[in-house]
């Protein structure tokens, strides 16, 4: 599908500053605002490597700036005139300046008070799972940053998706390349934490939706998809959708702690120690969030099934490609 859109709407004046807009999620969120008419600034530390979203508006809807949450005079000039804000940046495991305090917590803090200060309306994107007393440096500076948010702007949104799948996503494409090369796939402490896998395209309209201003002001959505399922079954989905066979072995949390700790060294890890504490929690959408109606379905949208989206990208790893017969 072409990333060529058409506006529902004439282009209003209304401007969104979307920092992290050239990221997996991002590059949705900006499509889906575009196509809602709004005037997008796309923050990004390389702009020289966003241009492919220009294309996803108007000649001159999209317009990509440079921007580093670590330096706060370039984020207050990325949202001069902005009628409202979107943070979605976050890392998985820090590297070099990028790290967890700098990016999640000091990041959150710089976009949020420079927000306040144009009188924009913030969306704030975290993880579920975030908590000041994780163990987890991720878990922990993503509450910091929610807590950074709340003070400046206390009328903020903020999100916090489960999983997030789609072509760019980081878990599903991980672990099929991963079973390509390897004889087993690791069950890191059992296999049995539990997720709620929520697509990207989902995550994008609840953002735009709450720019929009469809949301509870000062409401903390969380967002799942249709289905929770463990750490296991969500293996065995991708290993089913590429067509392979691979052992699931085992690999208890103290042990996967240690290979984390080894691997976190190494350029591409496939997995740190910090993420192998976030496997010791569920990361599924509470019954808190459910009765208030703080979830997608809150927000009008309808959660769409892992299968009917996994295999228009995961072909790319069957033995013969598009071509390779999945039984259903």
């Amino acid at each position: 599908m072409s990333d060529v859109t058409v506006a529902e709407q004439p282009v209003t004046n209304s401007l969104v500053t979307v920092f992290g807009g050239s990221g997996f999620l991002g590059r949705h969120v900006v499509r889906a605002l575009a196509r809602r008419g709004y005037r997008v600034r796309v923050a990004v530390r390389r702009p020289e490597l966003a241009g492919f979203l220009q294309p996803m508006g108007y000649v001159g809807q999209i317009q990509v700036i440079q921007a580093n949450l670590r330096y706060p005079d370039s984020v207050r000039r990325a949202v001069e005139g902005a009628d409202a804000v979107v943070n979605l940046v976050g890392i998985l495991a820090p590297s070099g300046r990028q790290s967890f305090k700098a990016v999640q917590a000091a990041g959150a803090r710089a976009v949020a008070e420079a927000a306040a200060a144009v009188g924009a309306r913030l969306v704030h994107v975290s993880a579920i799972g975030a908590s000041a007393s994780s163990a987890s440096d991720y878990a922990k500076t993503k509450a910091e940053g929610e807590a950074a948010v709340r003070a400046a702007v206390p009328d903020a949104i903020i999100l916090r998706p489960s999983i997030v799948f789609g072509p760019e996503d980081d878990f599903f494409n991980k672990f099929a390349g991963m079973a390509r090369m390897s004889p087993v796939l690791p069950l890191i402490g059992g296999g049995q934490t539990r997720f709620q896998p929520v697509f990207v395209g989902d995550v994008a309209e609840a953002v735009e939706r709450a720019v929009e201003g469809l949301a509870k002001p000062g409401a903390t959505y969380e967002l799942g998809g249709p289905e929770v399922r463990t750490f296991e079954q969500l293996l065995r989905t991708t290993l089913h959708e590429i067509g392979a066979k691979r052992p699931l072995v085992s690999l208890p949390f103290g042990v996967a702690a240690c290979v984390g700790s080894i691997a976190q060294k190494l350029p591409g890890a496939p997995i740190t120690k910090d993420q192998v504490e976030l496997l010791k929690s569920d990361n599924v959408v509470s019954d808190a969030a459910k009765a208030e109606g703080r979830t997608l379905e809150g927000l009008g949208v309808t959660p769409t099934a892992l299968e009917s989206i996994l295999g228009s990208y995961l072909w790319r790893f069957r033995k013969a490609g598009q071509f390779t017969h999945i039984p259903t």
